[in-house]
């Protein structure tokens, strides 16, 4: 049987907006988010956010095992989607200049902005899978669509 990505990511849209439908604490949204697209997408090892605080990104809520608990906007995948507020989608996280491994299964990773309604960027939203090239296009899209209709514009 094969996997359908885009059906897995409506399902997991229908499935969020079943039970956000009137929640508007953060943190409660982005831990509803983490759970249901881990629990959805089999190739994802670790899920979460990095929040913005002191211009530098800290860690949670998430999904998986151990995070790196701050992460500069210099350094990494993440840095990269914060400092230049685009999504970053990496194949082989060992080929990407100035990787920081918070865990060494990681083989590819997918990292978007989040930004709120005026705009300012709040958080990151990174995943990591153990399987080399797990993302793509269709990932990028419907995680952008996701972060878009939750906290506010897509870089």
């Amino acid at each position: 049987m094969s996997f359908d990505k885009s059906e897995a990511y409506l399902r997991s849209m229908r499935e969020l907006d079943s039970v956000l439908e009137d929640v508007d604490n953060r943190i409660a949204v982005m831990a509803t988010i983490n759970c249901i697209l881990k629990t959805n997408f089999p190739y994802y090892y670790w899920v979460g956010f990095y929040q913005v605080v002191d211009n530098a990104l800290l860690v949670g809520p998430y999904q998986g095992t151990m995070g790196c608990l701050h992460i500069t906007f210099d350094r990494g995948v993440c840095g990269a989607a914060a400092r230049e507020k685009k999504t970053q989608l990496v194949e082989d996280v060992h080929q990407f200049p100035g990787h920081v491994a918070c865990d060494a299964l990681s083989r590819s990773e997918i990292v978007t902005p989040v930004f709120n309604k005026d705009g300012q960027l709040i958080a990151v939203f990174d995943v990591d899978s153990v399987e080399l090239a797990s993302f793509d296009a269709t990932d990028q899209a419907f995680i952008e669509k996701i972060m878009s209709r939750y906290f506010g514009r897509v870089a």
